[in-house]
């Protein structure tokens, strides 16, 4: 029985944690690309990196916390606009390669050897160079406050691990739901999804596809440039940390909780993480070290998260809040 109980304190701390909140608004932006527009950006990860640097490096070089904000927007909206000037006239499984090429170049630039004096390399940038001027930000009284089973520092400027960044971070995501909801139900989200469905049609009533996709690149890959921000805000800049395997796990979140939906990314995150983290603990508790140890099982958990997405994909593509309706996207 203590067992189970620890389990649901775990797992209720996975649901409410900032990395929890960083996927959600980084799921949103790419909902915007894919599920949204019909764009197949398999870059996400990118833009998160890009977003994480320009934050990270202009606080440690004196900029204060909104300064890092705004270079962070604005590396993300150059870096879409580079991206989709030559690439958006693409379609399908062509944008794909082409993003997750691009992000992968955002990876490799951030490791150079060369740059170590500013990207801090393979190894990185360690949070607090930069965590600084967002605690000092912090209105909460010192101490530890306790809600229920959860207990963390108002504000810890050591590890990041606290009620100020859980605050910042899901109020963030509030702020991001709210927007795609009313973004969605204006004409200019009604284009988009026109996009998705046909594009050839909105072309004919005078509209520009390409303007409108490239308006959905850059308000998706800004919000993977403040959920990148928000990843590191309670850790460090890693640059392996954003690479493949991020925008997958990004595009999991999304299918899971249904692309094209409002709260899919919101409900995709916590299930992503919650579901991965039980089978962690609970293979750990009950199978034997003799036939799996604790790495085994970490990558255990991957493996029936994958084959969960597939069964997912071939029997309700369109998510646990999706509509098929939702599903008819331009060749």
């Amino acid at each position: 029985m203590d067992f189970w109980i620890t389990l649901l304190q775990q797992l209720t701390e996975t649901a409410i944690a900032p990395v929890t909140a960083a996927y959600v608004i980084a799921a949103i932006g790419l909902n915007i690309h894919f599920g949204f527009t019909g764009l197949m950006n398999m870059g996400q990860a990118g833009f998160m990196l890009l977003g994480a640097y320009g934050f990270a490096i202009t606080v440690i070089h004196g900029g204060g916390f909104w300064l890092g904000v705004l270079v962070a927007i604005l590396a993300c909206v150059v870096f879409a606009f580079v991206l989709g000037i030559p690439t958006l006239r693409l379609r399908g499984d062509y944008l794909a390669i082409v993003t997750i090429c691009a992000a992968e170049i955002v990876r490799m630039v951030g490791r150079l050897a060369a740059l170590v004096d500013v990207t801090g390399g393979s190894t990185g940038l360690v949070g607090p160079e930069y965590r600084g001027p967002f605690t000092q930000l912090s209105f909460l009284p010192p101490g530890t406050t306790q809600i229920l089973w959860f207990s963390y520092p108002n504000t810890d400027p050591g590890s990041g691990n606290d009620w100020w960044t859980r605050l910042v971070a899901w109020g963030a995501v509030g702020i991001a739901i709210l927007f795609t909801w009313l973004a969605m139900r204006s004409p200019w989200g009604r284009v988009l999804k026109g996009i998705r469905e046909d594009e050839d049609a909105v072309r004919s009533l005078g509209k520009s596809s390409y303007s409108y996709k490239m308006q959905a690149l850059v308000i998706g890959g800004v919000l993977g440039g403040i959920a990148g921000i928000l990843v590191v805000l309670p850790a460090s800049v890693q640059p392996d940390g954003f690479g493949r395997p991020l925008t997958f796990n990004l595009w999991t979140i999304m299918l899971l909780g249904g692309a094209a939906t409002i709260f899919g990314p919101l409900l995709g995150a916590i299930i992503f993480f919650v579901v991965r983290i039980a089978i962690v603990q609970i293979a750990g508790e009950y199978i034997p070290d003799s036939i799996l140890n604790t790495q085994q099982t970490q990558w255990l958990s991957w493996v029936l998260i994958g084959v969960a997405l597939m069964l997912l994909v071939i029997f309700r593509p369109q998510g646990i809040l999706g509509n098929k309706k939702e599903l008819s996207f331009n060749a």
